[in-house]
C-alpha cells in the first residue's frame, strides 16, 4: 500500500530522528505513553520510510493487528502478526520471545503499540526490536495492549 511522499514531510521526518535522538542520549527511564498527535506523525515517518527505502530506524507508533501468522521457530523464535497502520500501511512485526514474553491471545482486530526497528520490504516492512536488549547496546523496544507492555 504505497503512499505519495510530499516534500513537506522532510522537515517532520528530521524532526521526529532529532527528538528520538535526544530522548535516546538524555531521557530518563520508560518512554511515555504516545499522544495521538504523535502517533499521526509516527505514521508519516514510516510512510516516508516506506517510500524511501530506509531501514534501521527506531520509531513508536501503533496500529491494528490484521492476520495472526505462525510462530517463527527456526532460530530465535519470534511471534509475528501483521500490523495495519491507521495510513494503511502494513508492518510484519517480528517479536523474540526468546527474550520478551508473548502477547497472550492475540487476535485480528487487536489495538497494538509498538516501539521497534523498522526496516524497509517491498511490502510495507517489518517492525522487530520489540524486547529489551539484554546486553545493552541497542534502545530496548516493546509491543503494548490493553496498557499491558511486553518487553
Amino acid at each position: 500500500m504505497k503512499s505519495t511522499l510530499k516534500k513537506k514531510s522532510l522537515p517532520v521526518v528530521i524532526g521526529l530522528a532529532l527528538l528520538t535522538w535526544l530522548w535516546n542520549k538524555y531521557g530518563t527511564g520508560a518512554l511515555p505513553t504516545m499522544p495521538q498527535t504523535s502517533l499521526a506523525n509516527s505514521d508519516r515517518v514510516l510512510e516516508a520510510a516506506f517510500e524511501n527505502r530506509q531501514s534501521d530506524l527506531q520509531v513508536q507508533g501503533s496500529g491494528t493487528v490484521i492476520h495472526v501468522l505462525p510462530d517463527d521457530t527456526k532460530g530465535s523464535q519470534h511471534q509475528r502478526f501483521l500490523l495495519e497502520l491507521d495510513t494503511g500501511l502494513t508492518l510484519l512485526v517480528a517479536h523474540n520471545i526468546d527474550l520478551a514474553p508473548r502477547i497472550p491471545k492475540l487476535q485480528k482486530g487487536d489495538r497494538i503499540g509498538f516501539n521497534g526497528e523498522y526496516e524497509w520490504t517491498e511490502k510495507g516492512g517489518v517492525m522487530h526490536w520489540t524486547h529489551h536488549d539484554p546486553r545493552g547496546r541497542h534502545e530496548d523496544g516493546w509491543l503494548e495492549r490493553g496498557g499491558k507492555r511486553f518487553e
